[in-house]
This record gives structure tokens, sequence and C-alpha cells, in this order.
């Protein structure tokens, strides 16, 4: 086997797990297979032969890419590390209450990260979440190990002071998203009906109606006909976070084509907004929700 197979070998072996991590950072599958996909390019290009712990290795180019993909599209800046108050290391949880913490927020987790400074959404992720010593994470956020700490605390004390339990809106919108694209998978046109408000309203843009549509539809009836219309979508479909609220979006091969807006009011869906305007596309703040 020469080297270019044996890095292959290795580097497929540790493809879950970096993807774990840049999901996490990013909240993206699409970005978080960017991410990885530059690993493999900058590992193929590297003279690796005194690298010891490849695994290792290959998590921090996965968390330096992550970390300036945020950086590029984040226009916060952080916090002078000066204006961070000392703590006392008894403040921070032990790494078993870290774990359920980490665990436990879920759905929620992904909200709150998005409101983290770059530095800190890493040095949380990559502590609390996958166990990197400080002392590996502060070079890669150009720190010192005390100052790394010092940002997963911080950040530490923003999720449990905003998401230790999911939000009841997101959890309750995900049940009923993925009812409603249950059904639609499942041609059962009376679920659809169930799930939808008796006056909801679908609209589309001239990038997902076929011509000769009408690009608004109202009654439950109608836009569950047109849901059971385009059900050969639904295998790629998946529930994602859209400007923060539970929706769809459709992304064939990683690929994302077409996003829905979903408002919901008690248990019912109450409007669909259905996106396929690239430059719409574009500007949407789009999460993807695992389960």
């Amino acid at each position: 086997m020469d080297e270019n197979d044996w890095l292959a070998r290795h580097f497929e072996e540790q493809r879950g797990h970096l993807h774990a991590v840049a999901y996490r950072m990013l909240g993206s599958t699409g970005e978080a297979d960017d991410a990885v996909q530059e690993a493999w390019l900058r590992l193929s290009r590297s003279d690796t032969q005194d690298v010891q712990n490849l695994a290792g290795w290959l998590t921090t180019v996965v968390a330096r890419v992550s970390l300036n993909m945020l950086r590029s599209r984040s226009t916060r800046r952080e916090e002078p590390l000066d204006d961070i108050a000392p703590e006392s290391p008894s403040t921070d949880p032990n790494p078993e209450q870290q774990a359920e913490l980490a665990d436990s927020v879920g759905l929620a987790l992904l909200v709150v990260l998005e409101t983290l400074a770059p530095a800190e959404r890493l040095a949380f992720v990559l502590h609390d979440m996958f166990a990197m010593p400080f002392e590996e994470i502060a070079p890669i956020v150009d720190r010192s190990p005390a100052a790394a700490r010092q940002l997963a605390s911080r950040a530490r004390r923003r999720v449990q002071g905003t998401a230790t339990v999911p939000r009841p809106d997101l959890t309750r919108q995900r049940e009923v998203v993925d009812a409603f694209l249950a059904a639609a998978r499942g041609g059962d046109f009376d679920a659809l009906v169930a799930v939808l408000d008796p006056d909801v309203v679908l609209r589309t843009d001239g990038f997902t109606a076929p011509e000769g549509t009408p690009r608004e539809l109202r009654g439950a009836s109608e836009v569950a006909g047109q849901a059971l219309f385009f059900s050969r979508r639904s295998p790629f479909s998946v529930p994602a976070l859209v400007d923060g609220r539970v929706g769809l979006v459709v992304a064939p091969g990683g690929r994302l084509m077409v996003a829905m807006a979903v408002t919901i009011s008690g248990d019912r869906i109450t409007e669909l907004d259905v996106i396929g305007d690239p430059a719409r596309l574009d500007r949407l703040d789009l999460a993807i929700l695992g389960r």
C-alpha cells in the first residue's frame, strides 16, 4: 500500500468524526462537507511523516477551517480577552456534567451556538462535546490554554442560561413539520389536511411553481393536494432551521434547491413559503437539523 492509499484509508476512518466536529461548529451539513473536503485536500498536500496523531491533526485542521468559515460569515466582533473576568476553576462543571449539558440541549443548542462568537463556539464544541484538551484548542484560537478555558466557560454559561432544555416552541414546531413531511412522503392526504390550518396559505416563487400553477393557494385541501403533487421531492427534504424557525429544505446530493419557511400556530401549519430563487436562498440563515 503506497502512502496516498494509506492516508486515504485513515482519512475515511476519521470522516464521521470530522463531519460531526464541523457540523457542530457550522450548523450546516453542506458547510460541514466543505470543511471535511478541505481537510482532505490539505492532508493530501502535506508532509505528514512526523505526525504522530493523525486523528488529532485532522481534527485540528477541520476546526481551523470551520473557524475561518464562521469568521467569514460573521460580522460580530469578539469581546477583548481583557474584558473577561478571571474565573475560579470550581465554576466549571465536571466532565460528566459537561457531556450531559452538550447532549441535553439538542435542537436549542443549534440556535444558541449561533449567538456565540466564533472562538467561543470552537472552544465549547471541541472541549465540551469532543473532549479536546485546552492545550490543543489554544493554538487554534491563538490564545493561551487559560484563555481558551475562559472562552469555553463563557460559552457554557450562555448555553446553560439560554437553552438547558430545548425551547418548547421549537420542539413543537419540529413535531408539526415532521408530521407534515411524514404525511407527504406517505401520500396520506387526510394526514396532511390534519396538520394544516383550514385557512393555510401556500406561496411559491417562479423558481418552484410549474408554469401555469398559481403562486398562491389557500385552504387545507388545496394545499394538501399541492403537497402531494410535490411529494416526489420529499425523499430529499429534511427538517432545518430557516431563519430561526423549523422548516424544510430540499437538497439532493447536498445541493440546496428549495427551502420551505413554515409558520405554525398551535398544532397546525398556517403558512408555507416555498423559496427556490438562488438569491433569496443565499440570504436565508439555514441549519440542517439532525435526529
